[in-house]
């Protein structure tokens, strides 16, 4: 029990290191969340630094989901699923209410791409298939990560995967839709950023 404990709040922290906040002190000595969408995450990284550091940004905290995971896997002491998904959880949580950067972060999308691949490779697959398919031909990344989060889940049930993965799922999918509430606003109203356009503060700001 202390053990699990112990793997769900290093995931938490592990989950709060903000890369996007990180790099962007670093090279143009800013915080990210003063700048384009207010969003730190890899996409506003994208508008206010370049093609770049965003790739660092999205791999760096894809990378926090998967060590998240695997700590769980690390410090599981039960044969059920629970220690590793909630660790994915806790990272992904961390990622948006970082203890580190006064409780700003990002959407936790990168993230969520990490614990979802590591936890359940082929429906996190599938449903990435979509959701790249729908930034490629709508340019909008919310709806993409939206897509992604809630096909997820569907998948899972469909395949019948275990029940601690799926509930962390629909967790996850929920806190996804919560955090989107705004974009799904300007998406329904046609004022969304689109990739590639230069948002405004509460824009598209998606991971």
């Amino acid at each position: 029990m202390i053990l699990s404990v112990l793997a769900i709040v290093i995931s938490y922290l592990l989950g709060s290191i903000s890369f996007s906040v990180l790099i962007a002190k670093g090279i143009k000595g800013i915080d990210i969340r003063d700048h384009g969408s207010g969003n730190a995450g890899a996409t506003n990284t994208l508008r206010v630094l370049g093609k770049g550091p965003a790739i660092c940004v999205l791999l760096l905290d894809a990378l926090k989901g998967v060590a998240a995971v695997w700590i769980g896997v690390a410090l599981n002491a039960s044969p059920e699923y629970w220690v590793p998904a909630l660790c994915g959880l806790a990272a992904i949580l961390g990622h948006n209410w970082p203890i580190y950067f006064n409780f700003r972060g990002g959407k936790g999308i990168a993230t969520t791409i990490g614990v979802l691949a590591t936890l359940c490779i082929v429906p996190a697959l599938l449903a990435g298939v979509f959701a790249i398919l729908s930034i490629v031909f709508t340019r909008y990344v919310s709806l993409g990560s939206l897509i992604f989060v809630t096909l997820t889940p569907i998948v899972l049930l469909i395949m019948g995967y275990t029940t601690p993965i799926v509930v962390v799922s629909i967790v996850i999918w929920a806190l996804g839709v919560w955090r989107h509430r705004t974009n799904i606003g300007r998406i329904m109203n046609g004022t969304e950023s689109k990739l590639g356009s230069k948002g405004s503060k509460g824009g598209t700001g998606v991971v």
